[in-house]
């Protein structure tokens, strides 16, 4: 875990978003980093510290001169502490703060005491963040080595919509994780493709299944968070997309194979978690098809391209390291050998999609990788860490040379 005992310095300033930090230092409690938590006076107003000293489990640092602290002087204990500063919510006044060095409550006495990584996630109204003092401000923390993450865009708690809201707390904790990477992977080209695809039967109507491309919008996260340049293919899905990840929009299978073939010429790692329709109408209807009072519809299907097959068959330099998955409800370990071998894979991710809580929809899986002479299963866990998992041994598989 790239987070394991890093300390993380979550410090909380007067906003609304207050709220959402719960749930970041949960998650970063989760990723077993170690966290503590400072509040401004401000903050205190929106949550209350006995809520964070819960899901922190340490206590919450309110008091410039704490009697509590050593020689009274807790503001250069925390700086000394904290490899990553981190304030969020960041409000305007606070980003002022900031900018001209003024120290005068334990948040601004911390921060020009910290050595470390500063980072901000600004939160406030947006005509607030677009007026002149505050870009001027923004452009001088930037000048100082100081990370802005956001703000983002969307409605505010005023009623407004615009720029202005906190980056909600999965996203901060990407990019978190994402500092702690090292760069291993840069130059490393990879292909994903994630999520459903549909196949249209009339203008209203459609085949497809319940994917939710979470696994392979995670997997696609982890390859650029250590330094990859990742091209993610992905069928219609509710999922933002990861930071530095160039994104391809489709729909059907056929518009995916498309797609797929002209990345996966140069490309050196090709995974495929898409669940692809293996058939489609062989012509769609162009009005909608009527019951009137018929018993059934009849459809005549035709095979879809076989994605994975088809890269897997390039040859020489053109064919890329290829990852196949299979989703089953039963004999996961033969079916996946057999789709392994069938297709010619170098490895293929199994999961038991029956499983309640695992798969499909689901924030958690479980896998079975197989290979041409070898094994493993990861444990259940969360599809994010997982995909981490899986990345490590896509990489070793691949500098060992397996072969298909």
């Amino acid at each position: 875990m790239t987070l394991q005992g890093r300390r993380v310095l979550v410090a909380i300033s007067g906003g609304i978003a207050a709220y959402k930090c719960v749930e970041l230092v949960r998650r970063l409690k989760d990723r077993q980093a170690q966290v503590r938590v400072l509040m401004t006076k401000a903050a205190q107003s929106f949550v209350g510290p006995l809520t964070f000293q819960a899901v922190s489990g340490e206590p919450v640092h309110t008091e410039l001169l704490d009697p509590a602290a050593e020689l009274g002087m807790g503001h250069i204990e925390l700086a000394r502490w904290a490899e990553f500063l981190l304030v969020a919510p960041t409000t305007a006044n606070q980003m002022a703060h900031f900018a001209l060095g003024v120290a005068d409550d334990l948040l601004s006495t911390v921060w020009l005491a910290h050595a470390g990584q500063k980072i901000i996630a600004p939160a406030m109204n947006q005509q607030m963040w677009q007026a002149p003092a505050v870009q001027r401000n923004a452009a001088l923390l930037q000048s100082d080595h100081v990370q802005i993450w956001g703000p983002g865009h969307g409605e505010q708690a005023c009623g407004d919509v615009g720029p202005g809201r906190m980056l909600e707390p999965a996203e901060l904790l990407n990019r978190l994780e994402t500092l702690c990477f090292g760069k291993d992977l840069d130059g490393v080209r990879v292909v994903v493709t994630a999520g459903p695809t549909r196949e249209r039967l009339d203008p209203v109507r459609y085949l497809s299944n319940f994917s939710s491309g979470k696994m392979g919008y995670a997997l696609a996260q982890a390859f650029a968070q250590r330094g990859a340049d990742v091209h993610l293919v992905s069928g219609p899905v509710q999922l933002s997309t990861p930071m530095g990840v160039h994104r391809i929009d489709v729909e059907s299978a056929l518009e995916m194979h498309t797609a797929v073939m002209s990345l996966a010429l140069t490309a050196d790692i090709f995974i495929a978690t898409a669940a692809v329709a293996d058939f489609r109408v062989d012509k769609m209807a162009q009005q909608k098809l009527k019951k009137n009072g018929a018993p059934g519809l009849m459809l005549n299907l035709v095979t879809n391209p076989d994605i994975l097959a088809d890269v897997a068959a390039l040859e020489g330099t053109k064919r890329p390291f290829v990852v196949g998955f299979a989703a089953e409800t039963e004999h996961l370990h033969q079916y996946g050998r057999e789709k392994l071998e069938r297709k010619r894979l170098d490895m293929i991710a199994c999961n038991d999609v029956s499983v309640a809580g695992l798969g499909f929809g689901s924030d958690r899986n479980a896998l079975l990788l197989l290979w041409n002479d070898g094994s493993c299963y990861l444990p259940e866990a969360d599809k994010d860490q997982l995909a981490h998992q899986l990345v490590d041994h896509i990489i070793e598989k691949r500098q060992l040379g397996v072969q298909h």
